[in-house]
């Protein structure tokens, strides 16, 4: 791989690569992510804490906001070096590049997180493994049905970002490359899960055919089966993603009281190590800022740690030998793993967030199980009333595409999957109370 052609602004829908002289495709790339719907959904979808009745407590729209502002910060300082290392980029581009690629990736990497969580993604899941999507089964071939039995946010947020409904979300294929962390489809008998890019999946049976053009156009390394090498800068988008929830969800503990300040602050001095100064940090009064101090000068050590393991195996990278997370090689791996350890058993598990959490359990399958039926309903028009009514509630784009491929069952689930693990916490938990008649 060379850098040239990962960093190339071509659009998936363009032969030639984009030119404004006020803004690069980059740049552009950004824009249309913050001002797009789905990343505006993302203010009410739960990061840790469901629900929060609390201002301070990050949902995924301030956390990815937080993500993208470390990945320009990865994406620049490596942009530095890199341009040092290979002269002949100079002339095409800058550190800025470099940074604007890895914090448009970052900011797009939950826009395919449903709601409530994680959870909520096994609810999808479980829909069709345990509830009544079982009977599902003999419509689908073996790659469409492990598609629909692990429901995936990373392949959720590809399709997200090249759906036709999002024009604006055209992105350049760089990006799509740097968000890519897992190239390789959920049906791929040859997955290696020690390998850091296939513990997961990135893209959908419908998404293959473009994630195939997104690598061609990257020169991606192609590996066995549906499954590419990474895109160095997803190392990037990666590292900014654990930085920033080991972090920042250790720092929303402590401010909901799951976390002692006692606890807090000497698991960020671990990271701070000499730099830390009990004395002045015993005169800021104000814990929410004596933590917010600490946290700010950890993130900075952890950047400068990440900048310089993906540097040491730049050209790992490019070769398509290294596949490893940045933070499981740096210098601060064992103070992570025991914020990692900590938040897991005091905050993760936490009582509030486990009862909301297992809400998603219920909801989800339930509206998948009546939008399904309201989707049949708009291709074989033999289903109750009901289910009349509530094909009326889908968007008028899924209803487009349902009818206008009426043989297509499979795309009949992923548009109704897509309603489903679009809608906020609230929108979800709200709609299903309603559809059954809990709420009027």
């Amino acid at each position: 791989m060379n850098w040239i052609q990962l960093l190339s602004s071509q659009r998936l829908n363009q032969k030639v690569e984009s030119t404004e002289s006020s803004r690069s495709a980059f740049e552009q790339d950004y824009d249309r992510i913050i001002f797009s719907h789905p990343f505006r959904r993302l203010q009410d979808k739960t990061q840790v804490h469901p629900l929060p009745e609390h201002d301070f407590v990050h949902t995924r729209l301030t956390h990815s906001l937080e993500v993208s502002s470390v990945g320009r910060s990865l994406g620049r300082r490596v942009g530095d070096v890199l341009l040092q290392r290979h002269a002949d980029l100079t002339s095409q581009f800058s550190s800025h590049d470099f940074g604007t690629v890895v914090a448009s990736a970052s900011l797009a990497h939950d826009l395919g997180n449903p709601p409530f969580g994680h959870s909520g993604e096994d609810g999808l899941s479980d829909f069709f493994l345990h509830h009544a999507g079982q009977k599902y089964k003999p419509h689908f071939t073996e790659a469409e049905w492990t598609d629909l039995t692990n429901f995936e946010g990373n392949a959720q947020g590809f399709r997200i970002l090249n759906k036709r409904q999002y024009q604006g979300l055209r992105l350049t294929v760089a990006t799509l490359g740097a968000f890519t962390k897992y190239p390789c489809a959920a049906f791929f008998p040859e997955r290696d899960k020690s390998k850091k890019s296939q513990k997961k999946f990135g893209f959908f049976q419908t998404e293959q055919t473009l994630f195939a053009d997104t690598a061609s156009r990257l020169e991606l390394t192609q590996n066995s089966g549906n499954s590419w090498a990474r895109h160095p800068l997803a190392f990037l988008v990666e590292a900014a993603d654990d930085i920033c929830y080991n972090i920042i969800d250790l720092e929303d503990g402590c401010r909901l009281g799951l976390v002692s300040v006692t606890d807090t602050i000497e698991l960020l001095a671990g990271i701070l190590r000499e730099e830390f100064n009990p004395a002045k940090a015993a005169k800021i009064k104000s814990v929410d800022e004596k933590i917010g101090v600490l946290r700010a000068l950890a993130i900075g050590k952890l950047i400068n740690d990440a900048v310089e393991v993906f540097l040491q195996h730049e050209t790992e990278m490019l070769t398509g030998q290294f596949d490893k997370a940045l933070t499981d090689l740096g210098a601060y791996k064992n103070e992570l793993k025991q914020i990692i350890d900590l938040s897991i058993e005091k905050i993760y598990r936490a009582r509030h967030v486990v009862e909301i959490e297992s809400a998603g359990f219920e909801v989800l399958p339930g509206l998948l199980s009546e939008f399904i039926l309201a989707a049949e309903h708009l291709i074989k028009k033999n289903q109750a009333r009901k289910y009349a009514n509530l094909a009326r509630l889908l968007p008028m784009e899924t209803i487009s595409v349902i009818q206008d491929n009426p043989d297509n069952t499979y795309l009949h689930f992923r548009e109704v999957i897509d309603f489903v693990s679009g809608m906020t916490d609230r929108h979800a938990l709200s709609l299903y109370r309603k559809i059954k008649g809990f709420e009027i």
